[in-house]
């Protein structure tokens, strides 16, 4: 479905943009373009045919989930300003 001139003019009306006769015309030429091959890619026929998560069929390394860090909490907590129960007290910020 081509873009008339007018719709063109409308649509940059509508997006607030300034546009001139000649960048208007260029404009269609290149949302009708754009159009035109939405259109070839809707006639494709797909059915059957399954989605894929990548272009290339690619498999992802995995490492073993295991923890490779020491718990550092208290550390972390004995330069907190205040603490309690193992959780850090912050300043009431929201009245």
């Amino acid at each position: 479905m081509p873009l008339s001139l007018d719709e063109v003019k409308r649509i940059a009306h509508l997006a607030r943009l300034e546009i001139s006769e000649a960048d208007a015309a260029q404009t269609q030429g290149q949302l009708n373009d754009i159009f035109g091959l939405i259109e070839q890619m809707q006639a494709v026929a797909t059915e059957g045919i399954e989605p894929m998560a990548h272009a290339q069929d690619l498999v992802l390394r995995l490492r073993e989930d295991a923890v490779t860090e020491s718990n550092q909490h208290p550390l972390f907590q004995s330069v907190a300003p205040q603490v309690e129960a193992g959780l850090y007290l912050v300043p009431k910020v929201i009245e």
